[in-house]
């Protein structure tokens, strides 16, 4: 109910549109609008990301690069003093000095290397309460030259950094994570004598890298060569964990692509979902150590105030639309008051009181006008309904006589079939399908002294004026034919009758055949029309013939005949192109391709092949306007005759 009132108020409608309209123009600027809004807090989040990122990896290097400078400035005194084996303890104590933030310093030898300092020699000098200490590693029971401190410079021939860990203060038990940058020592002759390392507390590290949170919600790690974690918001996963951990329990492809990414030394960034969360890792390597440090931001955090002012903008436009819709709604219902009533009186004119008087109206807009025209158009029809009663009448006739005429048209064919019952001989079958009621297509065919005669033919145009000279030319056939000429004498003669007086310029395209039944023999003329198919035993072609002009065009022309020695037991199929050409409501032809694969079948009989292709169109053309006639001949003439 409520539907049929709306459909039946112009204003409703109206207001309706107007507010889609205007809808659909806020919707596609709103969406534009937040689509590059999205991408611009997108790339500010990773610019903001990036640079806080490649802030605090430049902090890192900065601190590690002093370490490494520190313990590399001392390379050279170790050198000059290597005779001096109670030097190196000073040098130890001068590097911690030098050096506060350093956490300790070794410089550790050979086992042997000083005879008089027996089998260890390694002195380590550290902070402790404030002072410098100096102490003497190595013992049966730490043998540090089996360290990976000492090991992994040796074995390289090269300055390295340790892979951070956990060193426990004995006295309070206490533990803090540290690295250490290791340099092989060489001596005189550039043999390896030992190793001078820098130890460096990692706790300054964690703080630096976790107090990078551009977003409230954000937190960073950092990873070591293995891929475990030196730094992470859950101290228990410090060194107990790796970043692959996780992948284990469920694996997860995105996660183990970023830690192999991670510990390849690549800088980037990945999207996907840690904890069921949306997330952005922002990543960058600390080459020198071969750690990476990321910074993991969820979507929430870096959109949160772009959806919040989505939902601002939504809410506020949903009101305007509401506040336009009735707006509009009044305003269009005020300005079209007045069709209302000029619906009533017009009504009352549609249901034949033409007496009815209109409303008066001195608007001068749209509304007045459309008053005005009512009222011319109420004088006018009373005229226009007595003309259509005589154009009615007149009509009546006119497709009553169209009628008839289809009807003599379709009686100038020859439609009984079979065509010759006592010819066992002859297996013969058309159809004519006008596209109007009357069409311009011809068939005939008539047997004379033994030899059979036979045409078909497509007029130019269609309708009343094509059957007219369809039913000339269809005559001057069985005429001129009847005289026993050859089929190009035939088309000469109905050439030379059609184009006499031939103001209208129509012409028609025919082929014309005669079959001599004792021999088999045809000589045919095919004048412009579509050349005929020759099918059975499963293969079927289009007869190859000259084309030579349609009938009608001018006079003086002769036509080019052509004869095949024998066709018995041959098949063939001639066709008007309404076969062809007979489109579909996409406007595309059935074609020649689908005329040959219908025709490739066995042969059962001449009705049954026209039956079948005429079946095969209509499925094809479906419920498609009729676009020609349509007219088929098939003929099959067999040897039986001849043999009895």
């Amino acid at each position: 109910m409520l539907l049929d009132k709306f459909r039946r108020s112009l204003p409703a409608r109206l207001s309706v549109w107007i507010v889609l309209f205007v809808t659909l123009v806020l919707l596609a600027a709103l969406g534009y609008q937040f689509y590059t809004s999205r991408r611009a807090v997108r790339r500010e989040a990773i610019a903001l990301a990036t640079q806080q990122l490649n802030n605090v990896v430049l902090r890192v290097n900065n601190i590690l690069d002093d370490a490494r400078i520190a313990a590399d400035n001392m390379d050279w005194l170790v050198y000059e003093h290597l005779d001096d084996p109670d030097m190196m303890n000073v040098l130890a104590r001068n590097l911690i000095l030098n050096n506060p933030q350093l956490q300790g310093c070794s410089i550790s030898f050979e086992p042997g290397f000083y005879p008089s300092k027996g089998r260890y020699f390694s002195p380590y000098a550290y902070y402790e309460d404030g002072s410098v200490l100096l102490h003497q590693e190595g013992s049966d029971d730490y043998q540090y030259f089996y360290m990976d401190w000492y090991q992994l410079p040796k074995l390289l021939n090269q300055p390295c950094w340790t892979e951070p860990y956990m060193d426990v203060d004995p006295k309070d038990d206490t533990a803090e994570m540290v690295t250490t940058y290791c340099k092989p020592l060489t001596g005189y002759d550039g043999r390896f004598v030992g190793v001078l390392s820098v130890d460096l507390s990692l706790s300054w590290l964690s703080e630096t890298i976790s107090s990078v949170r551009p977003y409230p919600n954000a937190y960073s790690i950092m990873i070591g060569r293995g891929g475990s974690y030196l730094v992470h918001p859950e101290p228990e996963k410090l060194l107990n964990q790796s970043i692959f951990t996780q992948t284990l329990l469920v694996p997860d492809e995105k996660l183990s692509e970023l830690g192999h990414a991670m510990q390849r030394g690549e800088s980037g960034m990945r999207e996907f979902r840690i904890d069921g969360k949306r997330a952005y890792v922002f990543f960058e390597p600390v080459k020198s150590t071969g750690w990476s440090v990321a910074i993991v931001c969820t979507h929430s955090d870096i959109f949160g105030g772009y959806h919040r002012l989505r939902r601002t903008i939504n809410a506020i436009v949903i009101l305007g639309l509401l506040l336009i819709f009735f707006v509009v709604i009044w305003v269009v219902s005020r300005e079209l008051s007045p069709l209302s009533q000029l619906v009533e009186q017009t009504s009352a004119i549609a249901t034949g009181h033409f007496d009815e008087q209109l409303p008066p109206s001195d608007r001068v807009d749209e509304i007045g006008q459309l008053t005005e025209a009512f009222g011319n158009m109420q004088t006018s029809l009373v005229k226009y309904i007595d003309e259509l009663t005589r154009t009615t009448a007149n009509k009546e006739r006119i497709e009553g006589e169209i009628r008839i005429a289809h009807d003599i048209q379709m009686g100038m064919v020859p439609r009984v079939f079979p065509a010759f019952p006592e010819r066992k001989d002859i297996d013969l079958f058309a159809s004519m399908t006008p596209a109007r009621e009357v069409g311009g297509d011809l068939y005939d065919y008539f047997i004379k002294s033994g030899k059979f005669y036979f045409c078909i033919g497509d007029v130019s145009g269609k309708g009343v004026p094509a059957s007219l000279f369809m039913a000339v030319a269809r005559n001057l056939f069985r005429v001129v034919g009847r005289q026993g000429l050859s089929p190009k004498m035939i088309a000469h003669q109905i050439n030379e009758t059609l184009a006499a007086d031939n103001d209208q310029m129509m012409f028609v395209t025919m082929f014309i055949g005669v079959v001599d039944l004792e021999t088999g023999a045809m000589e045919f003329c095919n004048c412009g029309h579509n050349p005929p198919v020759l099918f059975g035993d499963g293969a079927a072609r289009f007869l190859d013939v000259k084309p030579n002009t349609p009938l009608g065009i001018a006079s003086g022309f002769w036509f080019d005949e052509e004869r095949i020695a024998d066709v018995r037991d041959q098949s063939f199929l001639f066709y008007t192109d309404g076969l062809n050409e007979a489109e579909n409501r996409q406007h595309g032809q059935f074609g020649e391709d689908r005329v040959l694969e219908q025709l490739r079948g066995p042969f059962v009989s001449a009705k049954e092949t026209i039956l079948e292709m005429k079946k095969k169109v209509a499925g094809f053309v479906g419920d498609a306007e009729a676009s020609d006639d349509l007219t088929l001949l098939c003929l099959r003439i067999s040897k039986i005759r001849a043999q009895a």
